[in-house]
């Protein structure tokens, strides 16, 4: 918002564009790391609260459940009070959320405070991609994106590896969760500052327009095409298998492969990982050699045995872990990018909001699914073997994942393509 009588303002230099990113990254890092303080924290509250896997998953389902609705509200909210506002909004919903969920022992009220989390999370999110667009369209845009997203993983990293860096905390339930208040801080911090450098900044330079956020024009809803609704499949049953994956990652690798707590905190992480080092290159690649719908066939391909290795084999779990990670890293690389090559412009908002609801009805679904799984296979320390119908589950959504990239892939060469193979950029 530039002062209309400073008709000569200029745009922010590099460094405030920049200095912008890291604040506002600050609170993405704030949210990922309460989202993911649950997976870590599992084998605790079953043993001190008596939880059951169905519990387990219930607080991270309830997350995504909000979502599923949210979508429609919140790009319209951003819109109609612009992303400084938006930011401190919906941030300040997730710390009260994550506050919530560590106050009590009570499963009811936990799952409350999941569920103001995920009210404000992805919304969260949203608004800060929008605000990034305002500070770097027609600029470093992509690379921004990965620079954000590499800062806001690090929250998904250190919350996973608590177990080492914070192992004296996990002798009592409570304790993680304050842990994750304290760092979920950093959703009204970042935002805070973020809205006091735009105030300033307003005054003496030229800003960009707000960015295109995740909302649904139902009239746009029939204008998508198969290659649209392949990757809206594809990024469901992806997302399907990894993150609910990671919600009972470091039960499974205790109960099963016998590993530490720290050590299980650590392969879970590894896809945090992977995605901070390699989306980044992984987006470099396609931008040079385009075979988008080829690599998603690939990465979905990697998917399909990671599962059954780990619950058969007695491979190391690093082995298919790093194929995870690959996966992890090349996916979300080509795939979020994709729908901008596949949706108009004037739809582009519809289209990401669409595919963000479906994402989220998966994440829910699968979350209880295998919760449900391992409760009625009565799995666990004794019983190992009781993991590996939810293996299965994971298994067969990758084979759907690999069935979708292989209809995108057949699509995208025959006479309707979008130029998801051939586009590169020089």
């Amino acid at each position: 918002m530039i002062d209309p009588k400073n008709k000569s303002a200029k745009e922010p230099p590099a460094w405030y564009r920049w200095a912008v990113l890291v604040i506002i990254s600050l609170a993405m890092g704030g949210n990922y790391y309460v989202y993911d303080a649950i997976s870590p924290l599992a084998p605790v509250l079953k043993a001190q609260l008596g939880f059951s896997d169905k519990n387990i998953g219930m607080l991270n389902a309830i997350y995504s459940i909000p979502n599923i609705f949210m979508v429609l509200i919140g790009g319209l909210i951003i819109d109609r009070i612009g992303t400084r506002w938006a930011t401190l909004l919906f941030g300040g919903l997730c710390t009260v959320g994550a506050g919530l969920t560590a106050a009590t022992d009570l499963f009811g009220v936990m799952a409350a405070g999941r569920l103001i989390f995920g009210l404000g999370a992805e919304s969260l999110i949203v608004a800060v991609t929008a605000a990034l667009a305002k500070w770097f369209r027609g600029k470093e845009l992509s690379f921004a994106f990965g620079i954000n997203l590499t800062i806001a993983r690090f929250g998904s990293f250190a919350a996973l590896n608590s177990p080492t860096w914070a192992e004296p905390a996990y002798k009592y339930w409570q304790w993680p969760l304050l842990i994750s208040v304290g760092v979920g801080t950093l959703c009204v911090v970042g935002p805070a500052i973020y809205a006091l450098m735009e105030r300033g900044a307003g005054r003496r330079f030229q800003l960009g327009a707000e960015g295109a956020t995740d909302k649904i024009v139902w009239r746009d809803l029939f204008s998508f095409d198969r290659s649209y609704w392949y990757v809206v499949a594809l990024c469901a049953t992806f997302y399907s298998v990894i993150f609910p994956f990671q919600t009972f990652a470091v039960i499974f690798f205790t109960n099963v492969h016998g590993h530490s707590r720290e050590f299980a905190g650590f392969l879970s992480s590894l896809l945090t990982l992977f995605a901070m080092v390699c989306t980044p290159l992984f987006g470099l690649l396609v931008d040079r050699v385009g075979r988008r719908a080829t690599l998603m066939c690939f990465g979905s391909l990697l998917l399909v045995p990671v599962y059954l290795i780990m619950a058969y084999t007695r491979i190391p779990p690093l082995v298919p872990m790093i194929l995870m990670g690959v996966a992890f890293s090349l996916i979300p690389a080509v795939m979020w990018p994709s729908v901008t090559y596949i949706v108009e412009p004037a739809r582009l908002g519809t289209g990401l909001g669409l595919m963000t609801m479906v994402q989220n009805v998966g994440l829910a679904g699968v979350n209880l699914l295998i919760g449900g799984a391992n409760v009625y296979w009565k799995a666990s320390e004794s019983n190992p073997a009781g993991y590996r119908p939810g293996m299965w589950i994971y298994t067969a959504i990758g084979i759907l994942a690999l069935l979708f990239a292989w209809l995108l892939r057949r699509a995208e060469t025959g006479p309707k393509a979008h130029g998801l193979e051939t586009i590169t950029t020089k």
